[in-house]
């Protein structure tokens, strides 16, 4: 059984004429004729019957037709799908990256890209740390951006695009709020407001505190940025955030000083799996984000 033999035989019993289908195919009425033979022979039935010019499904016929509906459009759904795959203007890139990042620096970076390229769809996956390396690994997401960068994971490679200073982040009344540097020992008697076990930004904290000689009181856990930046404005205590996660239009905003003892980063990577080569539309965006972040390295480093 040949695929051409199901295009012929939906053809011809949506015209419900041999001679229509075979203008339609743009090709002669007797190789179509033949084809719908072979099937019917292969299939030892009956399909259609001859009525006048016409001709008309039989009972299996109908049957078999609306099988051939849905796997023919599934069929031509994928092809769809594999151009798209393969094409960079019309294609669709598939990326995770922690919430932290969705903010400002995601839209930033996609807005920019469909300047250049605007046919091109995305698909967001938002998660944690283990979950994008879960998700790229089973192939749910091409690339993700992630924090920390993996060093050593056999199976994503990649490369740092950011490494991205942490700030003390302060209510707006408190005491230390209106320095331009402080070292972090002076935050060892403060409540802090972290994220929750799971969330790459929790163990640097941790381990930037126990490096300045104390261990952090905690007070309280969240999941979202918005949520630790607003407590924080609040008065409920103090954390370290991003630059990036500090951007949003809020009447509640909590104080940002920068820590110079010891100074905290985070490295900001993008990933993919390792030995195996991305859609062509995800390769472009790849070679746009890499010049992209290197330029705007350069620029702060005039």
């Amino acid at each position: 059984m040949e695929l051409r033999q199901l295009y012929y035989f939906v053809q011809v019993a949506k015209k419900e004429h041999v001679t229509q289908a075979a203008e339609e195919l743009h090709v002669a009425q007797s190789a179509v004729s033949r084809q719908i033979r072979l099937l019917e022979e292969e299939l030892g039935l009956q399909l259609f019957i001859q009525k006048g010019r016409n001709v008309q499904l039989t009972p299996v016929g109908q049957l078999l037709l609306k099988r051939l509906e849905h796997i023919l459009g599934d069929l031509e759904r994928a092809v769809i799908e594999v151009r798209e795959f393969m094409d960079p203007e019309h294609g669709e890139i598939r990326i995770g990256f922690p919430h932290s990042l969705g903010i400002q620096l995601v839209p930033e970076v996609v807005a920019e890209f469909r300047k250049l390229h605007p046919g091109v769809k995305f698909r967001f996956k938002q998660g944690m740390y283990p979950s994008l390396i879960n998700e790229l690994l089973k192939g749910d997401i091409d690339l993700a951006f992630i924090s920390p960068y993996p060093e050593a994971h056999e199976q994503v490679s990649g490369a740092v695009v950011l490494t991205e200073e942490l700030y003390a982040v302060l209510p707006p009344n408190h005491a230390l709020a209106g320095e331009s540097s402080i070292r972090l020992d002076q935050l060892r008697d403060e409540p802090f407001i972290l994220f929750s076990e799971g969330y790459s930004l929790r163990p640097i904290v941790w381990e930037a505190c126990l490096a300045a000689g104390f261990t952090p009181r905690i007070s309280f856990e969240g999941e979202e940025t918005e949520t630790i930046r607003g407590l924080v404005a609040a008065g409920m205590g103090v954390s370290l955030l991003p630059d990036m996660a500090l951007y949003a239009p809020s009447p509640l905003q909590p104080a940002k000083v920068r820590i110079h003892t010891p100074q905290v980063t985070r490295t900001i990577g993008l990933i993919q799996r390792s030995h195996q080569k991305l859609p062509q539309v995800a390769k472009v965006f790849q070679t746009f984000l890499l010049q992209y972040f290197e330029m705007k390295s350069e620029r702060l480093h005039r």
